[in-house]
């Protein structure tokens, strides 16, 4: 009689072919404009040019477009299968206003505050409005030209500040040893600085706090002492008068981007205060 075979280990373990394949994960790639895939079926190779819910169209380097349907592993990319699926859509970009701010859509101005922005004069109004009006009409603040800072403190007396009337005001020349600065201290000292606040920037008019790229000059002039300055101005620039130069100037203004910096954070600081 034969001797009993012997069962020898397998040294290659279980058979792999008895065990479950594995399931192969074909990627999904969104159908932007910058995917270049090609058509499993059909051989076209594209760009993606647009994409609904449904469907694809590629364009080929001779300009020729096929539509195909959005399937499951229907396309290839660098070779390999891929599920072209619909872009998730673009979150909406933030419309900023003016000044830098968020866009209020539909804005209704708030009803007026007893708070109020003082400015020397109504270039400076306007220039504000330009930039900063739809700010202001969102916290209900109102800017009001007052002619000049001679006559600061008895208008700041008439206004009387206090709770609920903060008072900002916004002043030309603001620099060690003018007129304004002194003013502006003194105003101050008197009324305290708890519902008031003088801010400014260090340009002799508002015109100057115009950078020279947005109105079109290299620089501004230089005005002799004792010389008129927006008169100066339109001197040396060859403008036939002030009202002509303001339009070049005001008209120049688009946003924040083309007011110089003293300008801009002196407004920022006032509507801050007077909205706190």
């Amino acid at each position: 009689m034969p001797p009993p075979s012997r069962s020898l280990p397998d040294p290659y373990g279980r058979d792999v072919l008895a065990a479950p394949r594995r399931r192969r994960t074909v990627p999904e790639v969104p159908a932007t404009g910058d995917v270049v895939v090609e058509d499993a079926a059909t051989g076209f190779c594209g760009l993606v040019v647009v994409c609904t819910s449904s469907a694809v169209t590629l364009e080929d380097r001779a300009g020729r477009r096929r539509v195909f349907p959005l399937e499951p592993a229907r396309f290839l990319l660098d070779g390999e299968p891929v599920t072209l699926v619909r872009p998730a859509p673009a979150a909406p970009a933030v419309r900023r206003s003016a000044s830098g701010s968020r866009h209020v859509a539909g804005l209704r101005a708030r009803t007026a505050r007893a708070a109020r922005v003082w400015v020397e004069g109504v270039h400076d109004a306007a220039l504000v409005e330009r930039v900063w009006g739809h700010d202001l009409r969102v916290e209900g603040i109102v800017v009001e030209p007052i002619d000049g800072l001679d006559n600061l403190a008895a208008a700041v007396a008439g206004f009387a500040p206090g709770p609920g009337r903060r008072l900002g005001v916004l002043a030309d020349h603001l620099v060690p040893g003018s007129k304004e600065t002194r003013i502006a201290d003194a105003v101050t000292a008197r009324f305290g600085g708890e519902h008031l606040l003088v801010a400014g920037h260090p340009f002799v008019d508002v015109w100057q706090a115009v950078t020279p790229a947005a109105v079109g000059i290299r620089a501004w002039p230089d005005v002799p002492r004792g010389t008129d300055w927006k008169t100066g101005v339109c001197a040396a620039l060859g403008m036939p008068d002030t009202r002509t130069m303001w339009g070049r100037v005001n008209g120049a203004v688009r946003d924040y981007r083309d007011l110089a910096t003293p300008l801009v954070t002196a407004m920022e600081t006032l509507i801050d205060f007077v909205t706190g």
